[in-house]
């Protein structure tokens, strides 16, 4: 038998199905490291029926399966097949059929694999001496990996023994040798079995024995019991006639008894259909009655949760009241002291304006006013954005009361159509001549509603006052808000002049230490982070704002050299 073909599928890095022809002579196959070639022949191994996932390089025998990669799924199977040529008839008997031999192994991920030859599928332990009789195999020194010459020359005389019986081709003799050892073993202890099946037989022989003769006994004794059964049934059966005579008599008896009750049972129907025909008029009085109770006891209940829930409202309506009149109170007072400070700022602002001239010679004195002019700025900020929130807090409370009085009016309108369906109810009882003990309660409730009725009126009413006031008021604080804003832009525009008047006249005075500082090229961004704005300012003792030297601790650590 000589090896002719090799087709690999899905085995290892063989995703796609590959095909490699084994040409008489010598076949070399040849390419860089990972690309394979170790992998045809562990292939070939693996084929031979290599059981060990540890020759396949594998921690598992499904990774011999191709795993996948970034741009192919993984396979769930792998085959590979082996195509050797027949021609001489030297493969085994139940092979040796055909010219050509097709073996292949197929695994499954976590199903294991199976081996056939020419599609019939067969043992593994058949595919190894298939090929132990061609003197290879999966493990046969013929396949040579990296280190094997060295394993051979290093060889016991045991493991050179077997290197010269697979050259003389008898390693297929020692694999059925073995095989044929191991069914000896086993019909032997088959032949073992057999005698303890023999003695199990044997006394399950004897125990049938006890069996039969038990068998004929209750034969017997049953033929006896069935005699007495047959005889003790004739006698229940002549005394059941008997019963039966007995309870015929007895039903004739009840036959007519049940007459003279049928003949009772008519005449209750007929008295119970009389009164039948006479109770519904008086349930339909009762039904309108109970109607007429509980509507009446509905209408009180929704008249005293309206009565409690407008009380409610109009203390609460009382209370915000207050709390406007209050806080219109305090808008006012901001605004006076907005207006007095917008006039103090306007004098420092004219004051400022007279002093500009001299601003030459008094370099000190502008600074020292431009602090207090952004100090005031800050407290006229303060202040603006103080009557900006209680402008945002009117206008919040004139939406309440407005949505508070849209309620109101909505809940008097239901109290209204309510009490008038009181109203007609009590005139259609009055007129129906109906007596009730609850009417002088529903009329004093008809009473209370009112009453909160015209004292939810006067709470709206003076609701919409204080809603006109608190309009009033806002519309009076919107005009000293808007003057004080354009007094506001006014003086930040003067300030920021005045600012940059003085930064012109301190460069003139003190150059800006970046006119000082030699920089070398490529360093000026670094300079620039990590000084920022502060490179403007002097190093002169004199100016007001100026670099100073810090102490020089001697704990400091010193600074690296260059």
């Amino acid at each position: 038998m000589k090896l002719s073909r090799l087709r690999l599928i899905g085995f290892k890095s063989f995703v796609e199905p590959t095909e490699i022809s084994i040409e008489p002579g010598l076949t070399g196959i040849v390419g860089p490291n990972g690309c394979g070639k170790s992998n045809l022949v562990e292939a070939l191994r693996w084929v031979m029926g290599e059981a060990s996932h540890k020759a396949m390089r594998a921690a598992d025998m499904d990774d011999v399966i191709f795993a996948g990669s970034t741009s192919r799924p993984p396979r769930n199977t792998g085959e590979v097949m082996l195509f050797l040529d027949n021609s001489d008839r030297t493969a085994p008997a139940q092979f040796n059929e055909q010219d050509a031999l097709e073996v292949s192994r197929r695994i499954e991920r976590e199903a294991g694999s199976t081996y056939r030859v020419n599609g019939r599928e067969v043992r593994a332990r058949d595919v190894q001496i298939l090929f132990a009789d061609a003197s290879t195999g999966a493990r046969s020194p013929a396949l040579v990996h990296q280190g094997r010459i060295g394993e051979i020359i290093q060889a016991k005389p045991e493991q050179r023994r077997r290197v010269l019986e697979e050259a003389a081709g008898v390693a297929g003799l020692h694999a059925r040798r073995h095989e044929a050892e191991l069914r000896l073993n086993a019909a032997e202890h088959n032949l073992g079995r057999l005698d303890d099946v023999i003695a199990q037989l044997a006394a399950q022989i004897d125990a049938l024995k006890r069996q039969a003769r038990q068998a004929v006994r209750y034969r017997a004794v049953s033929a006896a019991l069935r005699k007495a059964e047959a005889m003790l049934g004739h006698l229940r059966w002549l005394a059941a006639n008997a019963q039966v005579a007995e309870a015929e008599r007895a039903k004739d008896l009840s036959v007519r008894l049940v007459a003279a009750a049928t003949g009772a049972q008519a005449e209750a129907a007929r008295h119970q259909a009389l009164a039948v025909a006479s109770l519904p008029p008086l349930r339909e009085g009762e039904a309108k009655a109970a109607a007429s109770l509980q509507r009446l006891n509905l209408a009180r209940d929704a008249l005293e949760r309206e009565e409690a829930r407008a009380k409610e409202r109009i203390a609460e309506l009382d209370l915000r009241l207050v709390q406007l009149a209050e806080a219109i109170e305090r808008e006012r007072r901001l605004a006076h002291d907005a207006d007095a400070a917008l006039a103090r700022l306007a004098q420092e602002a004219s004051a400022l304006g007279a002093e500009r001239a001299a601003a030459a010679d008094r370099h000190g004195a502008v600074a020292a006013r431009v602090g207090e002019a952004e100090a005031a700025l800050a407290i006229a900020e303060q202040r603006f954005a103080e009557i900006t929130a209680a402008l945002a807090d009117l206008a919040a409370r004139r939406n309440q009361l407005e949505r508070a009085l849209r309620e109101h009016s909505e809940r008097l309108m239901r109290l209204e159509g309510q009490i008038g369906e009181v109203e007609n109810e009590l005139e259609a009882l009055e007129r129906q001549g109906g007596e009730s003990s609850e009417l002088p309660d529903l009329a004093a409730a008809v009473e209370r509603a009112r009453r909160a009725v015209a004292e939810a009126e006067a709470a709206a009413s003076r609701a919409e006052a204080a809603q006109s006031s608190a309009r009033q008021g806002l519309d009076a604080a919107k005009t000293p808000l808007e003057q004080a804003e354009r007094r506001l832009q006014r003086i930040e525009t003067e300030t920021r002049t005045l600012a940059k008047l003085l930064d012109v006249e301190t460069q003139k005075l003190w150059p800006p230490a970046i006119d000082l500082v030699m920089v070398e090229k490529g360093y000026e961004a670094a300079l620039g982070a990590g000084f920022g704005d502060d490179l403007d300012h002097p190093v002169e003792p004199s100016a007001p704002i100026r670099w100073a030297g810090a102490r020089v601790d001697p704990a400091d650590p010193a600074l690296p050299a260059g």
